[in-house]
């Protein structure tokens, strides 16, 4: 998305995943023999658009990712809502259908929502700070240790918020596990992409940290 539509196609992919993953989330599937919601892959993928565009063009850019995402999901609540409200004809054949699609328990959507706000803004601060702390080296650290840790964050209390006294406790600690051990292979796998962002920055002629750090200068100077 990136590498064809620059910065607009990554908070566009934002959108999509939040949205995406927040249909999928409350499909329980087994993974290798463990349980885990379907939507927690889909999750996975916005932690490495966030990383891309912190390391591309800064965390304003991120920040503005995370709040597109949730304007998303907002929009994509209302509409489901809205769908809903309207009572088929006699001839209509799709409303069962589509009443499962967009059925949605206000627990799971709220649960979903909130976690994927502070996971991603708190993956956003992390990998700056971590960024500035190692002067713009060790990428594959800081991308994995920021993913890791929110993905973990985000899991756990996604399954507690969403499904205790529903499921049992045990149940949901083995989602929360999974869909964090799962996170995690997918960060882990994200690392190549992050590096090939880099490299299309170098050749795009974009170098935000130079640029970033002669705008600390100068607002050192002007100070």
């Amino acid at each position: 998305m990136d590498k064809l539509f620059g910065k607009f196609g990554l908070y566009t992919w934002m959108a999509l995943a939040v949205v995406f993953a927040n249909i999928q989330v409350s499909k329980q599937v087994d993974i290798a023999g463990v349980s885990t919601a379907l939507g927690n892959v889909m999750f996975a993928s916005t932690y490495l658009t966030t990383d891309i565009l912190n390391e591309k063009y800064g965390d304003k850019a991120s920040k503005n990712a995370v709040k597109i995402a949730a304007a998303a999901l907002i929009a994509y609540i209302l509409f489901a809502l809205f769908t809903q409200a309207f009572i088929p004809n006699t001839f209509d054949t799709v409303d069962p259908g589509m009443k499962s699609i967009f059925a949605m328990s206000v627990r799971i959507t709220t649960a979903s929502g909130i976690m994927f706000i502070l996971s991603n803004w708190g993956d956003v601060i992390i990998y700056q700070k971590l960024k500035q702390k190692t002067g713009g080296k060790h990428m594959w650290f800081r991308n994995n240790l920021s993913t890791i840790l929110c993905n973990c964050a985000e899991n756990f209390g996604f399954s507690i918020l969403a499904f205790i006294g529903t499921f049992p406790l045990l149940y949901c600690l083995e989602v929360a596990v999974a869909g964090s051990i799962i996170e995690m292979l997918i960060a882990l796998c994200d690392t190549p992409f992050l590096y090939l962002a880099g490299i299309f920055n170098r050749k795009s002629g974009i170098l935000l940290e130079k640029e970033n750090a002669k705008d600390e200068t100068l607002s050192e100077e002007a100070a």
